[in-house]
């Protein structure tokens, strides 16, 4: 089969919105060209290089774009149409430029396909004590440095994003171990991973996609994650009554949603329903300009904000449950 590889340009801003677009249409896979994360990663002081090849230099000064591909077949037109036909709308629901949102396609033969991922995927250094390291790299930590291993090829979720990177800082500081955690919207699996990695006791996970859940199973199965420890649903917890009472039948220490600003003051009360007295929630995936009206909705609940931290305007928080209203 010969694949489509479809680009989309966009602003740094705008990569979030832009992936969860090509989420909803079925698209779950997507590279992320961007020269500002592209310069963060070569100037991260935790890693040194001897050598970074010519083609990927020319990463720093390239125009901010998502690839993504689709099967050159109809069903592939048809999800492409689809595509086209919802982004002349996109910008209409921001206040800020998410970019020209202008569409590029080049065909490729199946063999091309399956080894461009992998130039665009490298070792992640969260904290001395996490790395993210593509499934096929040969690399050695630090002592004592937890290496999680990923394919970052097929589900949301790589360690490179500042929301992802955002969560797993918070996780790391807040120490799982010994806890029980709830990851709510997991993608790839990889703040599941890191959690059980840094010793919670137990981890649940959920994602609305199938696919999703698919790749945290592998994904765990990658990093010799105990099956007993991480339990993984596939469903709408907003719409899914026994989902709920599921995952509710057991409170957790720590929730993790790394989503965007909408769901995340919609599964507020979830939040509330599911975590400790005392617990602790860590929320990312929130555009500056509506941190306000996250931060409000889960004060509404009876948490409080302990901590704000933003990265290239994107924003988490660290939350505390003060108490069951």
């Amino acid at each position: 089969m010969n694949w489509a590889e479809v680009s989309i340009e966009t602003s740094t801003q705008g990569i979030e919105i832009l992936t969860g677009f090509l989420m909803v249409h079925g698209v779950n896979c997507v590279m992320i060209e961007d020269a500002d994360d592209f310069n963060a990663f070569l100037n991260d002081t935790t890693i040194h290089w001897d050598y970074v090849d010519e083609e990927l230099m020319k990463m720093q000064h390239c125009t901010t774009k998502i690839k993504f591909y689709l099967a050159d077949n109809p069903q592939g037109f048809e999800i492409l149409n689809q595509i086209k036909a919802d982004l002349q709308y996109l910008q209409k629901d921001y206040d800020f430029d998410l970019g020209t949102l202008q569409t590029s396609i080049v065909y490729k033969e199946e063999e091309e396909w399956e080894t461009a991922w992998k130039k665009y995927y490298h070792p992640i250094s969260i904290s001395d004590r996490l790395v993210i390291v593509p499934e096929w790299e040969d690399f050695q930590g630090k002592d004592g440095q937890k290496i999680l291993r990923l394919n970052p090829g097929m589900a949301f979720g790589t360690g490179g994003h500042h929301t992802t990177r955002l969560c797993l800082t918070m996780l790391d500081e807040l120490s799982p171990s010994g806890k029980d955690v709830l990851d709510m919207g997991c993608g790839s699996g990889i703040l599941s991973i890191a959690a059980l990695l840094l010793g919670a006791n137990t981890v649940t996970a959920i994602d609305i996609d199938q696919l999703a859940t698919k790749i945290s199973h592998e994904n765990a199965a990658l990093n010799s994650v105990d099956k007993e420890n991480f339990t993984v649903y596939c469903g709408n917890i907003l719409e899914d009554t026994v989902l709920a009472d599921t995952i509710g039948q057991r409170p957790y220490d720590i929730i993790v949603a790394n989503i965007v600003a909408d769901v995340i003051i919609a599964m507020a009360p979830l939040f509330q329903r599911f975590i400790k007295e005392d617990g602790l929630l860590i929320v990312s995936g929130i555009i500056q300009s509506r941190a306000h009206e996250v931060t409000d909705q889960l004060e509404a609940v009876g948490f409080s904000v302990e901590e704000l931290r933003e990265d290239n305007d994107w924003v988490a928080a660290i939350c505390r449950l003060k108490e069951h209203l």
